[in-house]
C-alpha cells in the first residue's frame, strides 16, 4: 500500500515577510468633484472681485466709500480664499494600510501640519472591503460604508487585494 499526498495550493494565501511589508498609503478624494469645481470657480471669481472692485473706472474715492470698498474687498478676498483651499489636496486625509500591525490607520494633519491618527483600525474589525476598477470601498461589520478610497492603478489594487485576502472579507 502506497500513501499519497497531495498539496492543495490554489487556496493558499502567500503573506509578505518582514522585509517585504511595506505600507500601502492611499489617499482620499473630494466626494463631489462638481462641487469642488463650483467652489474653485466661486473663490477665483471672489478673489477676483476683491482687486476689481479698485481697478474698475468711474469709481469713487470719497473716504467713506473707500472703507466700504476696504471692507469689502477685504471680505470677499478672505471668503474667495477659503472657498479655493477648501479641498486643497494637503488637507485631504491619507490611509495607511500597515500589513506588519495588520490594521488600516487614517492620518490627517493638525494645526502644525504633523499628521495625527484620526482612525485605526484593525482588519479583524472589519466587515468587508468591495473592489471596483478605480476605488477601494471599506464596510463596518454592520454594513454601514467606513470609506472610500480612490486606487490609482490596478498594481496597487493588487496589493492592497493581497494584504487583506487573509483577514477580510472581499466582497466583488
Amino acid at each position: 500500500m502506497q500513501a499519497v499526498t497531495q498539496t492543495n495550493t490554489q487556496n493558499a494565501v502567500v503573506l509578505p515577510t518582514f522585509d517585504e511589508a511595506l505600507p500601502l498609503i492611499l489617499k482620499f478624494a473630494p466626494n463631489w468633484p462638481a462641487r469642488t469645481l463650483m467652489f474653485r470657480i466661486i473663490g477665483t471669481a471672489l478673489v477676483l472681485s476683491a482687486s476689481g472692485m479698485w481697478l474698475m473706472p468711474g469709481s469713487q474715492y470719497a473716504p467713506d466709500v473707500v472703507l466700504i470698498k476696504l471692507g469689502a474687498s477685504l471680505f470677499f478676498f478672505l471668503c474667495g480664499l477659503a472657498l479655493l483651499m477648501r479641498n486643497h489636496e494637503d488637507n485631504q486625509p491619507d490611509a495607511y494600510f500597515d500589513p506588519i500591525r495588520s490594521e488600516v490607520r487614517v492620518l490627517q494633519k493638525n494645526n502644525r501640519g504633523r499628521p495625527q491618527t484620526v482612525l485605526r483600525r484593525s482588519y479583524d474589525t472589519l466587515g468587508s472591503a468591495r473592489f471596483t476598477n478605480n476605488s477601494v470601498e471599506m464596510f463596518d461589520m454592520d454594513g454601514s460604508m467606513l470609506m472610500r478610497l480612490p486606487i490609482e492603478n490596478a498594481e496597487i489594487r493588487e496589493a492592497l487585494r493581497a494584504q487583506l485576502s487573509g483577514t477580510v472579507k472581499l466582497v466583488s
